[in-house]
């Protein structure tokens, strides 16, 4: 698991605004769709995008693993083919068992976030199914120097 930093902070879910509590929850209820027969690893994801809307998705597994996906690229996969490209804020639901431990995006969904990022640094929501706390962090904590052309 990765540290949690002086700039990353746990928080009581409850005290979300209601448009990030609404992005938490898209996440959470993503989550349940998620098809991995294989790990058993469940992992949602929901991505707001700058005009508002949100974009969920799940992780799907097949047997050939590379081929699989993870929920973040879903959910910003399905954002960007209809058309945003402007993400401003993305949350993750999953849970590592047994330590219960907060799910990070891998090092490629890092990436993709950071790719539609616009040079700005988007808040992402890490959150367990339960609902209780939520670990505030952004792309460019995780990401500090993300590749660019």
């Amino acid at each position: 698991m990765a540290e949690i930093t002086n700039s990353e902070k746990v928080i009581e879910f409850s005290s979300l605004g209601s448009e990030d509590q609404e992005l938490v929850k898209a996440s959470v209820k993503a989550r349940e769709f998620a098809y991995c027969p294989y790990s058993q690893f469940k992992v949602g994801a929901a991505v707001r995008v700058q005009e508002g809307s949100i974009f969920t998705g799940c992780n799907i597994e097949n047997a050939a693993y590379p081929d699989s996906l993870c929920a973040e690229r879903t959910a910003l996969a399905k954002a960007v083919s209809e058309g945003n490209t402007n993400f401003s804020a993305v949350a993750v639901s999953g849970l590592l068992e047994p330590d219960q431990k907060f799910v990070f995006p891998c090092g490629s969904c890092r990436q993709f976030i950071s790719e539609f990022s616009r040079d700005r640094d988007v808040t992402i929501y890490i959150v367990k199914p339960d609902l209780k706390n939520v670990l505030v962090t952004s792309v460019k904590q995780l990401l500090p120097h993300s590749f660019h052309f």
